[in-house]
């Protein structure tokens, strides 16, 4: 395809650099200045964008190398929202992440110098060089309202969690705005909340924090096509569905029978990374609530969790069971999710991460040619 999403596409980050590791870690203690740190980060996304370009991407992302957090480092910077420590972290199989967590201090609002518009800037320029077409990565406005705790939003500010919901809305229809006037062209909403309302277990959770999960996905619906409306038509807005990705483990369980008709047949989104590398994301059934048309659903096929690489006929057999339910000109692959959610990354080598790119373009050519 010549319009994103690609045949062959990412879901956004990669695994950080040595030199980029290092670098955050002199900063944090004090070694290295904020000029010093963007300078390293400007060379690494510099590589990694023609990185991409010669393993035959034609999408480039910065790799989120300039975050820490897929979701905190975006939210943490939006007006009224603060990452705050809490006595826990996120529980995935078997480890827990740094105890952060988010607080609504003032009305949500996106401020006009967010940070993430001059990293898109400098994302841009970089692809222009290899002649990429430059994706930039958000967390979606559904994990903030998911994930947001009791106890954690200002009764002053908002009389409870439903009311947060029309600064929410309006929050991202200004980012839509911002970022399409710094020329994106090809945005894409992260989303672990979709995937939660796939699993019994983690909607169990979410009523215990007091999240009302009755006509969930029917309410999250209605909110990104609030957001989707009147979006500029040159304007790809794209989401990945996560089921956790964190030092290559996971969290949810749970096909997206659930929530495939609101998702995929209800939603304005152009497109849908959905994560299909094990039995955990159950079959491709639900599939066939994607509208026929221009909407595309990328493949999640290979995994980003283990280096071990997959074999190509058995991507493309299972590309041929997915067209079972869906049109396959409806149809792309990518890895599974992202290399690195956060800045420590999944376990798996940097020549690995690369093949397993090679093995989603070398597949994407064969099937769509």
């Amino acid at each position: 395809m010549s319009t994103p999403p690609f045949r062959a596409d990412v879901v956004g980050s990669f695994l950080r650099p040595a030199a980029l590791a290092d670098a955050r870690h002199r900063h944090a203690e004090g070694a290295l200045d904020d000029d010093g740190l963007r300078a390293v980060e400007d060379q690494e996304i510099a590589t990694l964008v023609r990185r991409q370009a010669e393993n035959g991407l034609q999408v480039a992302t910065d790799g989120e190398f300039r975050r820490s957090w897929w979701h905190f480092d975006f939210f943490g910077l939006l007006d009224g929202v603060d990452i705050v420590e809490l006595d826990h972290g996120i529980q995935f199989q078997g480890v827990q992440t740094k105890p952060r967590g988010i607080e609504i201090s003032g009305p949500i609002g996106f401020p006009a110098d967010h940070p993430f518009l001059a990293h898109l800037r400098a994302l841009q320029d970089d692809a222009a060089a290899t002649g990429a077409t430059p994706k930039f990565t958000i967390p979606a406005p559904t994990v903030l309202d998911f994930r947001v705790e009791p106890g954690h939003i200002d009764p002053a500010v908002y009389d409870g969690h439903a009311a947060i919901t029309d600064d929410l809305v309006r929050t991202y229809r200004d980012a839509l705005a911002a970022f399409y006037d710094a020329g994106a062209r090809y945005l894409q909403f992260d989303d672990t909340a979709w995937a939660y309302l796939c699993s019994d277990v983690e909607l169990a959770k979410a009523r215990e924090r007091g999240v009302d999960t009755d006509g969930i996905a029917e309410r999250y619906a209605t909110l990104l096509n609030r957001i989707l409306d009147g979006k500029p038509d040159d304007l790809t807005v794209t989401t990945h569905v996560c089921r956790g990705n964190f030092r290559s483990t996971w969290i949810s369980s749970g096909g997206y029978e659930p929530v495939a008709e609101q998702l995929l047949g209800n939603t304005a989104y152009d497109g849908y990374f959905l994560e299909y590398d094990s039995d955990r994301a159950g079959g491709f059934e639900p599939l066939r609530f994607l509208p026929e048309g221009d909407k595309t659903v990328v493949l999640g096929l290979v995994t980003t969790k283990t280096g071990a690489l997959e074999d190509a006929g058995d991507v493309r057999s299972r590309i041929d069971e997915a067209a079972q339910y869906a049109p396959l000109d409806q149809l792309a692959l990518s890895p599974q999710c992202g290399f690195a959610s956060t800045e420590e990354g999944n376990t798996l080598t940097e020549d690995e991460q690369w093949a397993k790119v090679r093995l989603v373009v070398d597949v994407a050519g064969t099937v769509w040619g």
